[in-house]
């Protein structure tokens, strides 16, 4: 297990420097001269704008921006806004908020989302199941932005149960609704992935089996059908949290959340290269982090599975 981390730890350190690398020269080459843009529609000074490139250090070639970056990147530097604010500032004011949000989120789709799929495919092509297909089609239909201002205009205009917006990023009840409405695309998919494992799993030799044996219903399917059923689910479950975080700059808009989507969103706009980089970095290592779980939980599910 211990070489087999290693050897995982390794791996990620290139897709880590690729990945990176191709953010980077993306965020900096696309969007034109985030420097000449800060003047707006006036013609800049060229003394001042050579000036304010030299403090950036935009007058250095894209390699030696990058080289520059990484460096400073494996000490903590995440570099610096136009405004001259530590951009790991604004992760850190940012990221908490994303955090809450996105494990409430997670854990909606887990508890929800499971115990529907469970009960869905135990009960495969009844009146439950069928709910639970034309359901979960629905929310996979309805785009996130529609969701969002459908529950808006219900939950909180009409019905008055929380507020439009979110006043207190602290609160959890507060951030309840956005976590729904970011969570219900993965909750429909976890449903029916869990679903159609649980039916499938069920015919198998092993299950005939246990049943045979006497083995009470409630152990059937929780030690046997349940665990070797949710190895596709904690698949899926492994890469969506990074998702959900990444995925959250249309939620965190519709109900002002201060989190890293609003962030990434104003970042974008404004052409900071420096800050789009230093938040898709820590998503990257989100996605690294959860992948690297993912293999780990495998083993735990699956007693046949054993790393070397």
């Amino acid at each position: 297990m211990g070489r087999f981390v290693a050897r995982r730890l390794l791996q990620m350190i290139p897709v880590f420097l690729g990945t990176t690398a191709l953010i980077f020269f993306m965020v900096h080459v696309l969007p034109g001269d985030p420097v000449s843009a800060m003047w707006g529609d006036k013609a800049p000074d060229p003394a001042q704008l050579a000036a304010l490139k030299h403090q950036l250090g935009f007058d250095k070639t894209l390699v030696e921006q990058y080289l520059d970056y990484m460096g400073n990147l494996f000490t903590g530097d995440f570099g610096k806004t136009m405004a001259g604010r530590p951009v790991l500032d604004e992760i850190t004011a940012a990221m908490p908020v994303t955090i809450r949000l996105a494990l409430l989120a997670f854990a909606i789709e887990i508890v929800l989302g499971v115990t529907i799929g469970v009960f869905s495919g135990l009960r495969r092509g009844k009146a439950f199941d069928k709910a639970t297909l034309v359901l979960t089609l629905l929310l996979i239909s309805i785009p996130v932005p529609v969701l969002g201002f459908v529950f808006q205009t219900i939950f909180a205009t009409d019905l008055g149960w929380v507020t439009p917006t979110v006043q207190d990023s602290m609160d959890l009840s507060q951030l309840l609704l956005p976590a729904i409405v970011l969570g219900s695309l993965s909750l429909a998919y976890v449903a029916r992935l869990t679903r159609t494992s649980i039916a499938e799993n069920i015919k198998a030799d092993y299950i005939r089996t246990a049943v045979a044996k006497g083995l009470p219903r409630r152990k059937v399917i929780g030690t046997h059908l349940l665990r070797n059923s949710m190895i596709p689910v904690v698949t899926f479950l492994g890469t969506d949290l990074g998702a959900l975080m990444a995925g959250a700059i249309v939620t965190e808009g519709i109900f002002n959340v201060k989190g890293v989507g609003n962030a990434l969103y104003h970042a974008i706009n404004l052409k900071e290269g420096a800050t789009v980089s230093g938040f898709v970095v820590v998503l990257v290592l989100v996605y690294l982090a959860a992948s690297l779980i993912v293999d780990l939980l495998y083993a735990v599910l699956d007693p046949r599975i054993r790393y070397a």
